[in-house]
């Protein structure tokens, strides 16, 4: 049976006469239950709730957007109106969304589905979403009597979430991707009961995020002459130039849209690497200004060494890896200039939190630069490792005083943990193990299983370009993690936060890759963070479920890893 999303469906209407006892005791299709992520009570019961003309939603204005929300589901049926279904003076057949304090859990709701009504049970209207989303796929077509319809099967669920973050991340840096699939992005996270969109806006290959007050950070740092073709090191250059950036207007397009989702937007700024697009528009940032970038001779492209050629000495990333040409952290102009960005991206996200990255700068430059090797004698610090943990927690105090906390990838660790940090575990879990034992919140978000650039099968020469090396990571080891490290004791689990997976785009450049690399791990990955930890985890019961969840993917036309159900 089809989940309901095509516009193209055609709706038996009743008459507001009907009498819903003859849906009393009809039995619905096993696989009409089949939730994901699966729900932590579920209680199956005889008859289910058809979907006519007569349905009207009944909620309190507080509850408006989310009343919008589920018109907005149903009303993609023909014949049933969003705005009937909102306004239907004479609808007899109740949806019922309501705030009720006999739900304990903030994000928890109670779902209870008759032959004659259903009641959307939340202590918070982000629970009532939830309750909504799980609804979305419970609706099923049937035939009853010989007629085809559409129905609810009758049930009563109890849910809440494991984790209080569930995260998913999306590159933007290394290829742009334009404000319509981010929308979609967010409706993903939305359907798999996720909370929080990780925006990954600035890296060496791109700068992607409007800052007034550095107006190159985009007319240069946006874009790039090329990039390499094949698995770095690459062979050549596709002599392309690609990107993109985000106007302020735009950003708060999304944040409102995400708003309306119960999702949260954390904008990640990084430093002090990754930073090659920034140095590019701004060269002082970089400890030698005059040095031209390190670029990988053979990939090239022409027009980047035509501007090379004619002077220009900092020129924006076009191959993937680590780079040497990082942030000066030994002047103060860096620190004074970052938080001159900070401060814009403060007033735009609504976000606790803010992430500054922290991840893979390489120390070459720092050795050698005067400016760093004089930051570090000053302040007294254990090398370069110390002059990183220096940069990180002035970035720190600074993000502090503006009201907000910062989120770092694991090399934050390095030197000393900035005192109010988040960690972010993605080199396996050691980084993560460590924070949570000095009581930091955590994080979980290992590279194996979380990274969805990776292989996802065995069978290399079958699948995309991916990050080569390591994994695969394929939907069984996403389904069957456990984020909380056995390292650490029942006291230090409760740091950790949450989990989130990562779609890194080096190798991912189109909409359509991108939802290749993400479905179905992302569904996996969903139930890792939000249903309850069992000990008998049975993956061939989830394929079974996710049997029926993949026909949301087919109406919605998306593209996903067909293997998996093969």
């Amino acid at each position: 049976m089809k989940k309901i999303l095509l516009l193209s469906i055609v709706l038996l209407s009743f008459s507001c006469a009907e009498n819903y006892d003859r849906y009393k005791d009809v039995t619905a299709s096993e696989k009409a239950y089949g939730i994901i992520p699966k729900p932590n009570n579920l209680t199956k019961n005889s008859g289910v709730f058809a979907l006519d003309e007569n349905v009207v939603i009944n909620s309190s204005a507080s509850l408006e957007n989310e009343a919008n929300y589920l018109a907005g589901i149903l009303g993609v049926v023909e014949g049933l109106s969003a705005d009937d279904i909102l306004n239907n003076s004479e609808g007899q057949h109740l949806i019922e969304l309501k705030i009720s304090d006999e739900v304990s859990e903030e994000e928890g709701y109670v779902l209870e589905v008759g032959y004659d009504k259903i009641t959307i049970k939340g202590k918070t209207s982000t629970g009532i979403f939830y309750g909504i989303e799980t609804l979305r796929q419970l609706i099923t077509k049937q035939t009853v009597e010989g007629e085809e319809m559409f129905v609810v099967p009758a049930t009563k669920i109890e849910d809440a979430p494991r984790f209080a973050y569930r995260g998913m991340m999306l590159d933007t840096g290394r290829y742009f991707y334009d404000v319509a699939f981010v929308k979609q992005f967010i409706d993903l996270i939305a359907l798999h009961k996720m909370n929080i969109f990780h925006w990954h806006l600035t890296e060496d290959q791109g700068w992607r995020i409007e800052i007034k007050k550095y107006p190159k950070l985009t007319e240069v740092g946006a874009w790039r002459n090329g990039t390499e073709i094949g698995q770095t090191p690459g062979t050549e250059s596709d002599n392309k130039k690609h990107g993109g950036f985000y106007t302020q207007e735009q950003i708060k397009e999304v944040i409102e849209y995400a708003k309306k989702k119960h999702i949260t937007i954390i904008p990640e700024i990084d430093m002090p690497g990754h930073n090659g697009a920034a140095i590019a528009s701004y060269p002082f940032l970089s400890c030698f200004p005059e040095e031209k970038t390190p670029m990988n001779e053979n990939i090239i492209s022409e027009a980047t060494k035509k501007l090379m050629s004619s002077g220009t000495k900092k020129v924006v990333q076009e191959s993937w890896g680590v780079k040497t040409d990082v942030l000066c952290a030994g002047k103060e102009s860096t620190y004074a200039f970052y938080e001159d960005v900070l401060s814009e991206v403060i007033d735009l996200f609504t976000s606790e939190y803010i992430h500054i990255g922290g991840d893979e700068c390489r120390k070459d430059n720092w050795k050698r630069c005067p400016n760093c090797q004089q930051k570090i004698a000053e302040n007294d610090l254990e090398g370069e490792n110390g002059l990183q943990s220096y940069f990180i927690n002035h970035m720190e105090k600074f993000v502090n005083s503006k009201g907000k906390r910062i989120i770092g990838w694991d090399e934050i660790l390095e030197g000393g943990l900035a005192p109010n940090a988040t960690v972010m575990s993605w080199r396996g879990l050691t980084g993560g193990i460590e924070a949570a034992k000095q009581g930091h919140p955590v994080i979980i978000s290992p590279r194996e299983p979380c990274y969805f650039d990776y292989y996802q099968d065995k069978d290399f020469a079958s699948e995309p370009l991916a990050i080569g090396g390591r994994g695969p990571n394929t939907v069984k080891d996403v389904y069957t993690f456990d984020p909380l490290p056995k390292e650490l004791s029942s006291d230090e689990q409760k740091h950790i936060w949450g989990v989130q997976a990562n779609l890194w785009t080096e190798y991912i450049g189109t909409p359509d890759y991108a939802e290749y690399m993400l479905l179905p791990r992302m569904t996996a990955i969903s139930e890792v963070a939000w249903s309850s930890p069992n000990a008998d985890k049975d993956y061939h019961e989830f394929l079974q479920r996710l049997d029926g969840f993949k026909d949301i993917y087919d109406e919605k036309g998306l593209n996903y890893a067909k293997h998996v159900f093969e």
